[in-house]
């Protein structure tokens, strides 16, 4: 789960940024003294897939570093996915994975041992590196003109830091979705909704059935409440819009504003009802003290019809399990509550940053940010993964669930916006909003629970 560890890092990020660390790293230089020009012809020359890549020349016996959070068994899909670029190139790429990335980023950037390429999980700490070191490299134009023509001016934001774009988007995952079980849909004669009140009008349904619709559960250990986080921002996204979006995260309102009370009491319209809560494990409460990864599991045995969480909780149902359109689970897009925002989008993903501007690190971010990328990762990857690369072949991902998320990341009308609590203070993000929003499933009220984590927000 590593949407889990990416929360968790916050917390470090937090630190290094409140710490006001001057961070007085050197970029790496690649490793081989070499000039920032490769002379020759590219070994791919006159392959299709090789053709941004021609320009860097013969980069034969150079090597790039790439250190990143995601580690065995993921990164063996990850390497393979480098093949094409290691044959239009002749340079080689060292993969190291770690579970401590966040922290020993920052380490190694203070101690002048950065990688020449890292795989950042979140905006806020692209920001808090190029804002406390002069370590990032800014982008090439070769990895901006791709980013123009294959990803969305959203994506492209979060990897600009202070008006200068830095890191291009590699993967994504799409948290606006509903599972539900298709069996007992078409049992009994429910539709799946396209609108937030038809949505409501299918909750009603279910529960005049003697069916509990919703089942959820929000235990995390020390990152409990993250769930009920997810489901605020999903709403604020619908009915305030991306604006006021960008501006609640951003803090340019406060964290109580009108509009955000108003989400949140949406919110507790479904979590909140005794009569809509919790199927197949207990009242309203009990959501607070059932682990996450077990919340939509009584969707399988009839016990309640619907589960508000991200694509990647397709890993967490029992072996064996289908998980298709017509399978034991699926799930469809959380609706919105009305058209004037577009088709919102609540997700993450993670970002090429660069320590270096030597040529082969510079075609290896170019190979990144292209389609020919995203699709050789597509058809190395059994499942879990997609892109917001609108150059992505969705017919290339393996597993439905993928495919689905690919077209609503590839939706004309999506607008993208990533986790707010991934972007917030730690002392917010993953301190307060959790252990608030736990409080608010237990009984505290919606504007007690605000005005308390607006009250914590730090100054």
């Amino acid at each position: 789960m590593r949407n889990i560890r990416t929360r968790r890092g916050i917390a470090t990020i937090a630190v290094v940024a409140m710490s006001g660390l001057g961070l007085a790293a050197c970029a790496d230089d690649g490793g081989d003294g070499g000039s920032n020009e490769a002379g020759g012809t590219a070994p791919g020359a006159g392959r299709e897939e090789c053709a941004d890549l021609e320009q860097f020349g013969d980069l034969s016996g150079r090597e790039v570093s790439v250190y990143t959070s995601i580690i065995a068994p993921e990164d063996a899909v990850h390497k393979e996915s480098y093949q094409v670029f290691e044959e239009c190139t002749g340079a080689t790429v060292a993969y190291e994975g770690s579970s401590e990335f966040e922290a020993q980023l920052v380490v190694r950037v203070q101690g002048g041992n950065a990688p020449d390429i890292a795989y950042i999980p979140q905006p806020g700490l692209l920001q808090t590196l190029v804002r406390d070191t002069d370590a990032v490299v800014p982008a090439p134009d070769s990895v901006s003109e791709n980013v123009d023509e294959w990803f969305g001016e959203d994506w492209k934001a979060y990897g600009t830091v202070d008006d200068t774009f830095y890191a291009a988007p590699l993967g994504a995952n799409v948290k606006s979705f509903v599972w539900y079980s298709p069996g007992q849909f078409e049992e009994n004669g429910w539709e799946v909704p396209e609108t937030w009140d038809d949505m409501i009008a299918l909750s009603d349904q279910i529960a005049e059935s003697g069916t509990k619709p919703w089942c959820a559960g929000i235990e995390s250990g020390d990152a409990t409440g993250w769930p009920t986080t997810d489901w605020l921002e999903d709403v604020v996204l619908r009915e305030a819009g991306p604006d006021v979006y960008d501006q609640w995260v951003n803090h340019e309102i406060p964290f109580n504003d009108p509009a955000i009370v108003d989400s949140l009491d949406r919110v507790g319209e479904i979590l909140k009802n005794p009569d809509y809560v919790n199927g197949g494990i207990g009242d309203v409460k009990s959501i607070a003290t059932t682990a996450f990864q077990e919340g939509g599991l009584p969707i399988l045995d009839g016990e309640c019809a619907l589960h508000r969480q991200a694509s990647f909780y397709a890993a967490q149902w029992p072996e064996g399990t289908d998980v298709s359109e017509t399978g034991d689970v699926f799930a469809f897009y959380l609706p919105t509550t009305s058209d004037e925002f577009g088709t919102p989008v609540l997700g993450g993903g993670e970002f090429v940053a660069a320590f270096s501007d030597e040529p082969e690190v510079q075609a290896f971010q170019t190979y990144l940010s292209s389609d020919v990328w995203a699709n050789e990762k597509a058809i190395a990857t059994p499942g879990g993964w997609v892109s917001a690369n609108t150059g992505l072949d969705i017919a290339n991902l393996k597993s439905p669930i993928d495919q689905l998320s690919a077209e609503i990341l590839q939706d004309p009308e999506a607008v993208f916006r990533f986790d707010g609590s991934d972007q917030m203070p730690g002392a917010v993000g993953a301190g307060s909003f959790w252990s608030e929003m736990t409080n608010w499933i237990t009984g505290a009220e919606t504007q007690a629970t605000l005005d308390n984590i607006e009250d914590s927000w730090p100054s």
